[in-house]
């Protein structure tokens, strides 16, 4: 089920980031003193009062033409567009300004819920300065102090007041998988060829697909899927034109639906350094992952071309070692049939649970093979491990002391639980925790 969006906008230099960062609990988006420092949008997940969101922080909206302003305009005009809840953050040290009213006459036109947060009200005479910004005609303004973290949960208590009430869950059953890439990797025909007939819009033209596409179809089996077609991921830094108003958020959300996550390479232009980054939002989700080649008819190959191609595939992906590499032909139909399988493969993984009993023998087991490490003469202890959850695969090892437990040794014990356990194309997560 895709989360709730709230996006932070207004003018350059009221703080919008620091408010992002203070709400996502850690330093995400660059903050500096200069204005139009963020100039794509910034995206996370939040928490507050036990609801989930999607955060986004965007360059700040000016009237005037200063440098980047229209890509930043659009990249706002985007990132409002997707959003359920704005927070429009203005400044009590400057007051109320021209470009103030300038983002408050856009927020007009939204018809969304917005929220009117008041930064850099750093002491209590302050709050004086707030009413000034009543003028703006968005309801009662919020005092914050971002830096000091003053007021934030008077925001969020409002962000979650107009979050859009929560929907039913989706179907379990139904296996939903996304494709992700940058642009004209061939997403679209490869979905096109699934089907077996035209649902999307296929071109060479980088861009063509400007939204999410959702397609259900059911394999010989009768397992039933959810194909989400996504738009293409463009690296920040690249043109924005008007036919380009798709965003990243679109995959995000994609990727967040999903419990499988195709990653699609263009064979003909082989790995790229944003490959890794795009696949690495999917790894950090937790879903499912396949690394897809696609175009491979287009390029010439010998005995020695897979596994040449694997072997790269594996240095620059070392976070996916997990994942499954399939060399696909949208245009030909190449092992496309072989997909379905494999998803439904790494689904069952992502939804495998492990009794305590079995999985505290290959942990001891394990003990056996390599004993726990020792820092400044007081060794590691595990008294046993428990699984808590799945959609990926998450398991707890409880220890003496967390601070003993070296992150290659943890290493050693997630390799020993897949060696045992299979989970393949999923990532497991293990936490060490102290008894009590």
């Amino acid at each position: 089920m895709s989360l709730p969006t709230v996006a932070i906008v207004g003018r350059p230099n009221v703080g919008k980031s620091t408010l992002f960062n203070r709400v996502a609990g850690e330093r995400i988006s660059i903050v500096e003193d200069v204005e139009g420092v963020t100039r794509d949008r910034i995206y996370t997940s939040a928490e507050w009062l036990n609801r989930q969101f999607s955060l986004i922080d965007t360059g700040g909206i000016d009237d005037v033409d200063a440098p980047f302003m229209e890509q930043i305009k659009h990249q706002a005009d985007i990132a409002m567009t997707e959003a359920d809840v704005i927070v429009f953050v203005v400044s009590a040290k400057e007051g109320v300004t021209d470009a103030d009213e300038y983002v408050a006459r856009i927020l007009y036109k939204t018809n969304k819920p917005v929220i009117l947060a008041v930064n850099k009200v750093d002491n209590p005479e302050m709050r004086a300065e707030i009413y000034d910004f009543y003028t703006l005609g968005l309801g009662d303004p919020y005092p914050v102090s971002s830096v000091h973290g003053i007021g934030t949960g008077d925001v969020l208590d409002a962000i979650v007041e107009n979050l859009p009430s929560e929907h039913e869950e989706e179907n379990p059953d139904i296996i939903k998988f996304s494709l992700i890439g940058r642009p004209n990797v061939g997403k679209s025909s490869l979905i096109n060829a699934i089907l077996g007939e035209e649902r999307v819009i296929a071109s060479p033209v980088a861009g063509t697909t400007r939204d999410a596409i959702d397609t259900n179809f059911t394999d010989s089996e009768g397992q039933e899927y959810t194909m989400i077609d996504t738009a293409g991921m463009r690296k920040s830094g690249k043109i924005y034109e008007n036919t380009e108003k798709y965003s990243v958020m679109r995959s995000m959300r994609a990727i967040d639906r999903s419990d499988v996550v195709l990653m699609v390479i263009n064979a003909e232009e082989g790995i790229r350094d944003y490959d890794k980054r795009i696949a690495g939002f999917a790894h950090e989700a937790g879903k499912g992952m396949i690394i897809v080649v696609n175009k491979w008819d287009t390029i010439k190959k010998d005995n020695h071309t897979v596994n040449q191609w694997e072997a790269d595939i594996r240095d620059q992906f070392q976070f996916l070692a997990y994942a499954p590499i399939i060399f696909v032909s949208a245009e030909t139909k190449q092992r496309l049939n072989k997909l379905p399988e494999i998803i439904k493969r790494i689904s069952e993984s992502q939804n495998r649970r492990i009794p305590s009993a079995v999985l505290n023998d290959v942990i001891m087991d394990a003990i056996a093979i390599n004993p726990t490490p020792t820092d400044k003469g007081k060794r590691l202890k595990i008294f046993y491990g428990t699984q808590v959850a799945v959609k990926p695969p998450t398991f707890v090892i409880f220890v003496n002391e967390e601070e003993l437990m070296h992150f290659s040794y943890m290493r050693f014990l997630e390799n020993q639980i897949r060696a045992a356990f299979g989970f393949e194309g999923t990532p497991i997560h293990l936490i060490a925790r102290k008894r009590s």
